[in-house]
């Protein structure tokens, strides 16, 4: 007897968006159901395995390569897939959210390719995940030119052969999405963005000489890249395209994958594009593993945790080595700057301070780098082209010379910065105009001329929960305390109900804001993630 069909999903308490019905087609949201009764159990066991593996670390306060998978670390003879046409020169990326504008000005940015984030520059609301994906169809179909209605310029696609390459970055693991539900519970949102996504334009891509490519995120150990592996597989098959079409770019950004780069690689080697380093979401993830571990794990202010901080180096330069030897791209940190439309002052030191990141990148092997803003991009290609010239990347550049230590990696004591009670005073304003931001559905903000995503937020609350639980001694002599951060976090709410208005500030988000941020930078239980009970207030 066959096996009964599965259950539909069922979309929970959403409002109807425009054009929904083109992307929560039947036959969509079937394969989406199959996904789920097929994958989730296994999710479900590796968030499991997280938590007793953050559970060893407090316990050991340390972390090695592991010896399990020491064979495959010494085999030489494997290599991921070579690179399709389309991913082979990755110089420049540009990142952002999935919304009409930025679609348009992402692919036409001159950027070789677009992260389009549906991510940590994304809030969910269920209309950024809806009509991301409506967006990125009518991207694919040449349908997508616009007029804003606020500024009432047009916007238009380039000729096709100067748009970006678009990876699409889904959800973590550890996100549901609750308007989509499968037997009353909700389907996890990494397989909600990447089920709609890949079945409406794996076959679209291919036939435009492209292919259904992924950034996967928030990964913390092989054992989950091996089932994104098994998900590829299935997907292909199902809708019957060729086995090796997809191509994942793994972020390595939890201090965990730091230690299985080479595990990550070679599970999913058949479908691997490469690896990125990133800054904040790592040191988030070093702070949450390694937050009882003592005064050496202390991290300083964020700002002062530069990817030449010797720990950090030690990452990257990894990376790099690693990536070559196995014939996969190594893609560089984020260039965060926003330019300034009044002061060409700040946008030249900006300028040279981006220039100088992205030739050390260059200069260390990696072969592409990412950047926040098209006016960026220029200043990206001119570092990587003067490495590169005319070859599309610098995998043939080994690095064998790089020889990284499990010690290494977590040398935080290494780096000769303090926490500052400046650095307290920025995480609680950035902290709080970021989620502030995000509770209204936006997740890409500029803050003080970067562009913030999610990982700002949770770096900036873990700064603040570790040094108030390490009671780190400023350098004016005060202590960090639970009362200092509610006292700095109540000027700075002040500051920014002066700054715009009480109308702005009573039409906005930021008491809940406020509140949010003091609660999971306060609570003695330290919340995994941020975005989870931030996203039981998001509205939408």
């Amino acid at each position: 007897m066959s096996a009964p069909a599965p259950s539909p999903l069922a979309v929970v308490d959403a409002e109807p968006l425009p054009r929904q019905e083109e992307v929560l087609t039947e036959a969509a949201l079937a394969f989406v159901a199959e996904l789920h009764r097929r994958f989730t159990p296994r999710r479900d066991e590796l968030l499991a395995r997280r938590a007793e593996r953050r559970a060893e670390i407090a316990h050991t306060s340390t972390l090695d390569f592991l010896p399990e998978t020491a064979a495959i670390r010494a085999d030489d003879s494997w290599k991921v897939a070579p690179a399709p046409a389309a991913l082979n020169d990755r110089r420049v990326e540009i990142t952002g959210p999935t919304d009409r504008k930025m679609t348009i000005n992402a692919l036409n940015s001159g950027a070789k390719v677009w992260l389009a984030d549906f991510e940590d520059a994304s809030a969910p609301t269920w209309e950024n995940v809806v009509l991301g994906q409506v967006n990125l169809i009518d991207a694919y179909t040449r349908k997508i030119d616009f007029t804003d209605p606020k500024s009432g310029k047009s916007y238009a696609l380039k000729p096709a052969d100067q748009l970006a390459t678009v990876v699409m970055r889904p959800r973590g693991w550890h996100l549901e999405e609750r308007h989509l539900a499968f037997d009353g519970r909700p389907v996890p949102g990494a397989l909600v963005d990447f089920g709609l996504y890949f079945f409406h334009n794996a076959q679209r891509l291919i036939d435009l000489d492209k292919g259904p490519y992924f950034y996967l995120p928030k990964t913390e150990s092989h054992l989950e890249a091996r089932l994104w592996n098994d998900i590829f597989v299935f997907a292909q098959d199902y809708v019957g395209i060729p086995q090796g079409t997809v191509r994942a770019t793994v972020l390595i950004e939890t201090i965990t994958a730091a230690y299985e780069m080479e595990e990550i690689l070679y599970e999913l080697r058949d479908h691997a594009a490469g690896l990125n380093a990133g800054r904040w979401d790592y040191l988030f993830s070093i702070v949450k593993n390694f937050r009882d571990g003592g005064a050496k794990f202390v991290l300083p202010d964020r700002n002062a945790v530069t990817m030449t901080a010797p720990f950090m180096r030690a990452y990257t330069e990894l990376l790099v080595r690693t990536c070559h030897k196995r014939g996969a791209h190594a893609i560089g940190g984020m260039a965060a700057f926003i330019p300034s439309r009044k002061d060409a002052e700040v946008n030249k030191v900006a300028f040279e301070k981006v220039k100088a990141d992205k030739d050390r990148e260059a200069g260390d092997g990696f072969d592409g780098s990412w950047v926040a803003h098209p006016d960026l991009v220029p200043i990206a290609m001119a570092s990587f082209d003067a490495v590169l010239g005319e070859k599309p990347n610098q995998k043939d550049r080994l690095r064998e010379d790089v020889s990284v230590a499990p010690g290494d990696l977590i040398a935080i004591d290494s780096l000769d910065a303090k926490p500052t009670y400046d650095g307290l005073r920025n995480a609680v304003q950035v902290g709080i105009r970021y989620i502030e931001a995000w509770l209204r559905g936006l997740g890409a903000v500029a803050i003080f001329n970067l562009m913030e995503d999610a990982a700002t937020a949770e770096i900036s609350r873990s700064q603040i929960w570790q040094w108030i639980n390490a009671g780190v001694v400023f350098e004016n002599g005060e202590t960090a305390t639970p009362e200092l951060a509610r006292k700095v976090a109540a000027e700075e709410l002040a500051a920014i109900r002066a700054e715009i208005g009480d109308e702005a500030f009573t039409a906005g988000k930021w008491q809940q804001a406020h509140d949010l941020l003091l609660h999971v930078s306060l609570d003695a239980d330290y919340a995994d993630f941020l975005t989870l009970p931030a996203y039981e207030q998001l509205v939408g």
